[in-house]
């Protein structure tokens, strides 16, 4: 499903979108008023938030109804889609509810554009899943299991896709929980590769011709990364970037004068209360 333009606020300097984004924030029952704090000043530095999943510590229904609390006040839209831990007690579709009532856009297999000073900047989200990269992923054989595990993934990238191609924007951006690269999982155990994402994702952002491609889920991983056909990605796991957000400017296409925006890294974000 493709959700209708939303017009915002204004923006930075003329051609640039500001985006702020951070994953795994993992809130617990414990962390009541951190995230709140922490994003007070979003909007001086960013005119988007994008979440990568994992929002949750243990994907419980209290938690989800505190992690909506705490982003209500966001004062720019607000960007998100969910992770393995929001899913944990199957109460996903509960946590994406209470979000959504709270003002976050949820996406999973689902694009949003939001028109910010004129320009339109289009963002389609999936959590992801795992199976690995090229030469060394999943197949569909064998067992049950083993098919089911990779269909899901093809079926998540499937979705990807649709979602990224449908948009009509100046700046396209895919937000995911699990990797699309292999590029920024380095530093984590290369045994569970084939668990932190799939190079199925990174084939649906190239082909959808993205600007920029976030993700999270690699708590060790690296942050900067590159898929084969040249889109930036960024890890922005908060363990890995250790700071509330980190900050990036897309310049458009048009301003650009070139066939991909340009990414560049802000100064960091300031670090959680």
């Amino acid at each position: 499903m493709d959700r209708e333009v939303r017009r915002t606020g204004e923006a930075g300097d003329a051609g640039l979108v500001r985006l702020a984004a951070v994953g795994d924030v993992h809130i617990g029952l414990d962390m009541r008023g951190e995230l709140r704090r922490s994003l007070v000043s979003l909007r001086e530095h960013a005119d988007v938030l994008l979440i990568a999943g994992d929002l949750t510590q243990h994907g419980s229904r209290d938690e989800g109804k505190l992690i909506a609390e705490e982003l209500a006040d966001v004062d720019v839209p607000t960007v998100a889609v969910l992770g393995n831990h929001d899913y944990h007690q199957d109460a996903q579709d509960a946590i994406r509810a209470d979000l959504e009532r709270a003002g976050v856009i949820v996406l999973e297999g689902e694009s949003v554009v939001l028109e910010i000073a004129g320009r339109r900047i289009g963002i389609a989200g999936v959590k992801g899943f795992g199976g690995g990269f090229a030469g060394a992923c999943g197949s569909e054989f064998g067992e049950l299991e083993m098919k089911a595990f990779i269909r899901h993934t093809k079926d998540t990238a499937r979705q990807l896709l649709h979602a990224l191609k449908s948009m009509q924007c100046d700046v396209r951006v895919a937000l995911t929980h699990y990797a699309p690269t292999k590029d920024t999982l380095l530093g984590e155990k290369l045994e569970i590769y084939p668990f932190l994402g799939s190079h199925l994702l990174g084939e649906a952002i190239d082909e959808a011709d993205c600007d920029l491609a976030l993700h999270g889920h690699a708590h060790h991983g690296a942050e900067r990364g590159i898929t084969p056909g040249g889109v930036p990605v960024r890890n922005v796991a908060k363990p890995l970037i250790r700071s509330a957000y980190q900050l990036y400017s897309v310049r458009t296409r048009a301003a650009a004068k070139s066939a991909r925006a340009s990414v560049s890294e802000d100064a960091p974000a300031p670090t959680t209360a």
